[in-house]
């Protein structure tokens, strides 16, 4: 038989299928808007007094009601303060930045009035002290944009209800870096502190609670969790920072704090899987994509480890963001944040977790605060650890530290 009978059944072959890449500036839309559909209902709602009216407020405990807006609002201003403080400029972001900066200004006008419906800095019920110091911290991430533009009188309220947490002992833990924010956004903004509370949390996790290779035991008990990059390292490295620049001695702790937290980021990266998800450990599951706080942090202060690209860590973090958000499970027909992992999830949620609770998620935007033009933003996307490997290309080992 010969071969041209064969050739007749030959499947011709098709041009290989070349897949375009999307342009580089639609990841940091795609940012955005994701930013804008989650905040948005809570800076409109707050900067109206309608925020307790309209806020779903979905808790295990019954004192989670008295805390939950503060909550969703100190979250949400931690995570997209470092975007208002590039200000306004003529580029479409850029007006819309000054919108979000007179809604946030607005919201933090009503919620520090006492006499008006959503006041929401209530010392009580001790949770309240997490919230407050997230806030002081957003401050501190936007001292140009938000807090100078404040009114001479919402600073002084501001400042009374800082002073005012002083009556909260906080727990022999991460509470203590609560304390420390709170009193280092002091020294910032007055001059002056409470220099015992600023100092002891740092103390003690710089000399008692360090375990090796940037991981911190959450006081003297360790536990697997996100909380070394919800809370422990973020909060380090800005308190820190104050430390430094008002030349305070222990401030000096802060190059080693950065290497540390380093190496969390290069940890953080590689577990995010190459179809976005990541592992459930430990506690705190809801709060989705803010367990990348210190990886987003890390590419903010531009302390990524030199063999982890920016434009790695963008795609890794689009990727999650795309695996969370991109469908609507995660929200309420009205737009509010389910509570949840993957749509209505209360089973995984702790006792004191409420609505408020899931807006740390907003963590995750903080590298929104590099300018557009960055390498962050303006290199073409890049496969992550786990990416590669799946995909069979070589990456690097890991490698721990040991300071």
């Amino acid at each position: 038989m010969s071969n041209s009978f064969f050739k007749r059944f030959k499947k011709e072959e098709e041009p290989p299928v070349i897949k375009e890449e999307s342009p580089v500036w639609q990841d940091r839309i795609y940012w955005v808007s994701t930013l804008q559909k989650i905040a948005f209902p809570v800076l409109n709602n707050l900067s109206k007094g309608a925020l307790r009216k309209n806020m779903p407020a979905e808790s295990k405990s019954s004192e989670g009601q008295k805390f939950t807006y503060l909550e969703a609002f100190a979250r949400v201003f931690n995570g997209i303060a470092p975007w208002l403080e590039l200000g306004a400029d003529a580029s479409e972001e850029g007006q819309l930045r000054e919108k979000y900066k007179v809604l946030t200004i607005r919201a933090i006008t009503n919620a520090v009035n006492p006499n008006n419906n959503d006041y929401i800095f209530v010392v009580e019920p001790k949770q309240s002290l997490v919230d407050v110091a997230l806030f002081a911290q957003g401050l501190l991430r936007a001292k140009n944009e938000i807090w100078l533009n404040l009114p001479m009188d919402v600073q002084a309220r501001i400042i009374r209800e800082l002073k005012n947490t002083r009556i909260i002992a906080p727990y022999e833990n991460h509470w203590l870096l609560y304390t420390a924010m709170i009193e280092a956004t002091l020294l910032e903004f007055t001059g002056e502190c409470d220099k015992e509370r600023l100092t002891y949390g740092v103390r003690k996790f710089r000399d008692e609670f360090y375990l090796g290779d940037a991981i911190y035991s959450d006081g003297e008990d360790f536990d697997v969790s996100f909380y070394n990059s919800l809370f422990i390292h973020p909060m380090l490295n800005d308190i820190l920072a104050v430390m430094r620049k008002y030349s305070l001695q222990d401030g000096e702790f802060l190059d080693v704090q950065l290497m540390r937290s380093s190496r969390l980021a290069s940890q953080l990266e590689r577990v995010i899987s190459p179809e976005g998800t990541y592992p459930l450990l430990g506690k705190s599951l809801t709060y989705r994509c803010g367990v990348f706080h210190l990886l987003s942090q890390a590419a903010l202060l531009k302390i990524l480890p030199r063999n982890i690209s920016p434009a790695q860590v963008r795609s890794a973090l689009t990727k999650v963001l795309q695996r969370l958000f991109d469908d609507n499970q995660n929200f309420t027909s009205d737009g509010w944040l389910l509570m949840g992992l993957y749509g209505s999830q209360t089973d995984i949620a702790e006792k004191n977790v409420t609505t408020g609770s899931l807006y740390l998620c907003c963590a995750v935007f903080l590298p929104l605060g590099l300018d557009a033009n960055d390498v962050f933003w303006s290199s073409p996307a890049g496969e992550w650890t786990s990416k590669k490997a799946w995909n069979g290309h070589p990456i690097q080992p890991d490698q721990s530290i040991n300071f």
